[in-house]
Parts: structure tokens; C-alpha cells; sequence
């Protein structure tokens, strides 16, 4: 039997860009350009490895977004990825990590699977939580914050590396992993993976595809809100010393007053 992986991806604001909030105080995806999260790309990269592995497997990529999110799923198909799932609709604008949480959870299940590999954090929410809240919601085990991750006899296997340790995880199948960003370089995606991915399928659903109420998603069903946003403020001139016999004291003495000794 196939191996169906689900790798869930994220189109987001490029970092590099000048982003910013909209009116709504949701993040503005209009006046900056977007890309596949890096973050998403090295879990990408470990679902064809473990196909690599696998006698028979096959990956699905999966987002939730606007129109342009397509982008991310095109972006991973030139990778090698089979196929992908775009989950567009417009009262999904301002769902939080609960919202998407269950869109996902929903379109999933309804795509099946037996692994679902995620990046560690969204480079644009930063939470790093949607992993476990989507592990609940599937009612699956979850092994997270992976540098090291294989499948073998319906188990997946990791190494988590923390400050002081690495622990050995593992989980029976079906189960959600997340991987870091040290699980190893992701591949560029060569004019022949890009040419395929376009031929690839890409389905299309919307939140009535997957049973799923207006009033749970977005602003409305959200359970966090930013209140408020203020610019950061512009960067201020430096303090110059000039050596004429006492810049090392007065070093030290700026160092002091700004508590880094």
C-alpha cells in the first residue's frame, strides 16, 4: 500500500520585504511580494526523502490562502512533490492558528493520509504551535522540532536536539512531525522539475468542500486579535567614541550604562 504523505506549506510575505499590517490590523500580503516559506522547505524536502525510501509513497502538498498561495504549491511540485491541495476561500481572510488549524485538519482528512510533515514555525506567524493543535484535531500522536526523521514498518522515527541532549522519538502511523531547519539543505528545484510541475494536479476547494462554517474561520472565528500595531521607530544615529587616550574607559563605560557587562 502507497504511503501518503501530506506536507503542509505556507505562502507568505517575502522577510526581505517592507511588510507591514492592513487597516484590519491583519498582516498586508497585497503590497509585498510572497513566497513559499523557507521554514516549509526543508519539509518538503524530508517527505522526498522518506519517498526516496519508500517502496510505494506518494506527497501531497497542502495550503491554505489567497489566490497567489498557488505559488507555494507550484514552488514545491518543481521540487518533486506529486500532487497539491489549494484551500481558497475568501472568508478565510484573518483566520488565526485555530482556524487554520481545522481547515486543514479538515481538507486532510479528507485527502488521506498516514504522515503529515510540517515546518517548524510559519516565517511569517512565528507561533510554531499549529503542529500540536493539528495532531489534536486529527487525533493522531505528534513528534515535533525534528532534525532527523525516517519511516520504517509504519513507524516514523526522529532525533530532537535540544540545548544539553537529542532525544530519540518515535510514533505509530498516521502521525504529524514537524522538522527544523537542520534536517538538512533543501533541493533547488532544476528546469526539468519545473517544467513537470506544471503538468501536476492541483485541486481546488473551499470551505463548503470541507463542511466547514463561515463563522470558524477567519476574523470572526479567530481566537487571538491584535489589538493595536505601531511602526518600529526609525534607527537612531550611534554613539561615536573617538580614541584620544581614554576610548577603551569610554567603551566600557557605554557597555556598562547599557547593562551588556
Amino acid at each position: 500500500m502507497s504511503l501518503r504523505i501530506v506536507v503542509c506549506v505556507k505562502y507568505v510575505p517575502d522577510a526581505t520585504g517592507d511588510r507591514h499590517f492592513a487597516d484590519d490590523l491583519t498582516v498586508d500580503r497585497d503590497d509585498v511580494d510572497g513566497l513559499l516559506s523557507e521554514l516549509d522547505e526543508y519539509a518538503v524536502e524530508q517527505a522526498l526523502q522518506i519517498a526516496d525510501e519508500a517502496d510505494d509513497a506518494e506527497i501531497t502538498v497542502l495550503t491554505v490562502g489567497p489566490e497567489d498561495a498557488k505559488d507555494a504549491l507550484r514552488k514545491a511540485l518543481s521540487m518533486g512533490a506529486d500532487k497539491a491541495i489549494h484551500v481558497e476561500d475568501d472568508d478565510l481572510h484573518g483566520s488565526d492558528v485555530m482556524g487554520t488549524s481545522l481547515v486543514l485538519a479538515k481538507a486532510i482528512e479528507k485527502a488521506g493520509y498516514d504522515l503529515v510533515i510540517t515546518g517548524m514555525a510559519s516565517t511569517d506567524g512565528t507561533m510554531g504551535v499549529l503542529p500540536a493543535i493539528l495532531a489534536e484535531r486529527l487525533g493522531v500522536p505528534q513528534v515535533t522540532l525534528l532534525s532527523e526523521v525516517k519511516v520504517e514498518d509504519g513507524t516514523v522515527t526522529g532525533r530532537r536536539d535540544g540545548d544539553s541532549a537529542s532525544e530519540q522519538l518515535e510514533a505509530s502511523l498516521p502521525a504529524v512531525v514537524s522538522v527544523t531547519d537542520q534536517s538538512g539543505e533543501a533541493r533547488y528545484p532544476s528546469f526539468k522539475g519545473i517544467m513537470a510541475a506544471k503538468k501536476k494536479p492541483v485541486e481546488s476547494w473551499d470551505l463548503d468542500e470541507l463542511d466547514i462554517e463561515a463563522e470558524e474561520v477567519g476574523l470572526e472565528g479567530s481566537w487571538t486579535a491584535v489589538d493595536s500595531a505601531a511602526q518600529r521607530p526609525a534607527r537612531t544615529a550611534g554613539t561615536i567614541v573617538k580614541d584620544e587616550g581614554e576610548g577603551g574607559k569610554q567603551l566600557a563605560e557605554f557597555l556598562a550604562g547599557q547593562k551588556f557587562i
